[in-house]
């Protein structure tokens, strides 16, 4: 027996994130984001970490109860810009490496964010939104908190509302603009009824790039496309088709290469990511990643991580080479490529890397790292070698007085005989001989991937003396694009028959798992996946559903994408209501006989809550077992970014349920 004990719901409070790791133009400082959850406010501080890779000592750079996010430096390594909400809304501060205060050069009535230097270090583009009137020179200070009248909401179009954001002002919209750092001057550089995300400045300084939807219709465009704002003349140019979404560009030093990733949606949102370089030259667009079968960027799906901020292609300074994120068979990777066409892994191991920044003067790079027992800390990784040397130990102290479960990496048969993978973990405090439950988690998505990596959920199940069993069933990212389109139309098929064949493998390979007393949970597809299973099985004798979906024909009129994901997912819309009810899990309630908690917040307008509603009152109305929990003021990210109190009081739902009914 261990003498430790494992996570429980409340050490949230103690763990921290590190982020968002940004080094230096000349290689040997790095500044990062350390996130931490303060217990007597109840909500997340972030703060910005410097690190000089002579001495290893990290020092904090920034203080106060704020959140810091987007650290970039200036391209002389003098200064750092960043966003902070130390002054309300999240503004542009700019902080000299010599120290002192930061400097706020960005005032805006609805707040600045994505600060993008100019190369000669004079300026920042960044992002603003604008409203109906409203200027760039309007002040967050003369907007004035008073009491707003209550008026009618009149809409006009069926994208009107989104899970982050709520329901959409229809006349706001997000702009490019420049800031003058000796001056204070602002320019407004793009205008007009459209959205436009800043993404990079060409290092020659003559082009800002952003993306943007420019269709005449938006309710039924899905597209972002990729377009240069010449910096001279005002002038924007397409490069990309208009036929596919694309985002996070970055140069070649000599600004010849403009890359870029993303596809042409060939298998709407499970097509995947691509890596395209555009020659400035030759005018001529090529998909370096085109014989590539693994998508580009990072679709690991976890539940503690905060400040994530996906690395963008990196570039060596011969203008020829580039380091880029790939996720493949549970990792996140790095892979090397080049203009010629070569593509090979440069750290590929049993982990997830979330964030890096590259040293362009050789083959090393600042690391963000996650692995199953390690939340994430950030790594000095040489490229060629593999060697890496850890720079920070943000949770140690906390974990050296926990046991932690390590999970043990499973390939089973599923269905038509594919190959599925998947971990399985011993509960804290094993014993050779006992029995223990079992609780199978389900990601969401589909389109995402469990990985290698500190899921905090499943180590507080463990610690209650639960086995977990969680897999990547067709659906999931990682392991081709026959495979993750492999779901769509077939909803609750072969991925449901995936799912059975992991608990049977289990069954069969581990003689501890008791096979009476089997849970299931999972959120948003995982949740109507949960579903999906106790009414077309008894064999679990509990479950936990979160943010799911039980209804497909209602989900399409109610949901923030529901119109064209059901489309897409089910392949079938409102002409077709026998295809959609007959995906539906709220069809089979009269099978049910598992007893079901259901949780699902309050404002989630991606599953909005009528999803549970009608749920639980099918299920009450038949008098079988259940119980909901309505989360106030949460959305859809709950589980991940939500309220710190009430992350916890759902840790705490879920174990509790699971002990009294296992």
């Amino acid at each position: 027996m261990t003498s430790k004990q494992g996570i429980q719901p409340e050490d949230l409070y103690h763990l921290k994130s590190v982020a968002d790791p940004q080094l230096s133009p000349d290689g040997t400082e790095v500044v990062y984001v350390e996130t931490r959850i303060d217990e007597k406010k109840k909500d997340y501080v972030s703060n910005l970490f410097y690190l000089n890779l002579k001495d290893k000592r990290p020092q904090q750079w920034t203080y106060g109860e704020y959140r810091t996010s987007s650290p970039v430096w200036s391209p002389d390594g003098s200064q750092i810009a960043f966003s902070s909400t130390r002054s309300g809304k999240p503004q542009i501060f700019v902080l000299s490496k010599t120290g002192g205060e930061a400097k706020q050069v960005t005032y805006c009535k609805n707040g600045a964010s994505t600060p993008v230097w100019s190369p000669c270090g004079e300026k920042i583009a960044f992002s603003v939104m604008l409203g109906k009137d409203e200027t760039i020179l309007d002040k967050a200070e003369d907007d004035k908190k008073e009491e707003k009248e209550l008026k009618p909401l009149e809409i006009d179009k069926m994208k009107h509302k989104s899970d982050a954001g709520g329901f959409m002002d229809m006349d706001q919209y997000t702009y490019i603009a420049i800031v003058d750092l000796k001056s204070g001057e602002l320019e407004q550089v793009t205008e007009g009824n459209e959205h436009f995300h800043l993404s990079t400045w060409s290092p020659n300084g003559s082009y800002l790039t952003y993306l943007a939807d420019k269709a005449e219709d938006l309710d039924f465009s899905y597209n972002a496309d990729i377009y240069l704002f010449d910096v001279e003349t005002k002038q924007s140019r397409r490069v990309t088709e208009g036929i596919g979404s694309y985002y996070q560009t970055s140069w070649s030093p000599n600004s010849r290469f403009l890359s870029f990733v993303g596809g042409k949606r060939e298998f709407e949102n499970a097509t995947q990511a691509k890596l395209w370089i555009y020659d400035m030259e030759q005018n001529l667009l090529n998909c370096a990643t085109s014989e590539f079968d693994a998508p580009v960027g990072d679709y690991v799906i976890g539940d503690f991580l905060q400040g994530v901020a996906a690395p963008r292609v990196q570039w060596m300074n011969d203008n020829h080479s580039f380091y880029f994120q790939v996720t493949d068979h549970g990792n996140a990777a790095i892979y090397f490529g080049n203009v010629d066409g070569e593509i090979y892994p440069a750290i590929h191991d049993d982990q997830y890397v979330y964030g890096f920044s590259l040293d362009t003067h050789n083959d090393q790079a600042v690391v963000a790292i996650s692995t199953t027992t390690n939340p994430g800390d950030l790594y000095y990784v040489n490229l060629k070698t593999g060697e890496k040397e850890r720079l920070t130990t943000v949770n140690e102290d906390v974990l050296k007085t926990k046991e932690l479960a390590v999970p043990e990496s499973i390939e089973f048969e599923g269905a038509e005989g594919w190959k599925v993978n998947g971990w399985i973990m011993k509960p804290v405090g094993y014993e050779k001989g006992k029995k223990y439950p079992l609780i199978l988690e389900i990601h969401g998505g589909p389109h995402a991937m469990y990985g290698n990596t500190y899921f905090n959920e499943f180590q507080i199940l463990a610690a209650q003396g639960f086995a977990v069993l969680y897999t990547n069933p067709r659906g999931s990212h990682g392991y081709g694009q026959t495979f993750v389109d492999a779901v769509r139309g077939d909803y609750g098929g072969n991925d449901y028959q995936d799912l059975m064949a992991a608990v049977d493998y289990a069954l069969e390979q581990y003689d501890f798992i008791d096979p009476d007393r089997l849970g299931v949970t999972g959120g948003s597809y995982g949740g109507f996946m949960t579903n999906w299973i106790v009414g077309h099985t008894n064999r679990f004798k509990a479950a936990v559903t979160q943010r799911s979906i039980s209804n497909w024909i209602s989900f399409a009129g109610v949901s923030d994408i529901g119109y064209y994901f059901t489309d897409w997912q089910i392949q079938a819309g409102l002409d077709n209501i026998e295809k959609l009810w007959h995906h539906s899990p709220l069809k089979y309630v009269d099978n049910v006989e598992t007893p079901l908690l259901i949780l699902h917040g309050e404002k989630d307008y991606r599953c909005p809550i009528e999803q549970a509603e009608q749920l639980f009152i099918a299920l009450k109305y038949r008098k079988k077992e259940t119980k909901f929990v309505r989360f106030p003021e949460a959305n859809h990210e709950l589980s991940k970014s939500g309220k710190p109190t009430l992350r916890i009081n759902r840790l705490e739902y879920i174990r509790d349920w699971f002990v009294e009914k296992l």
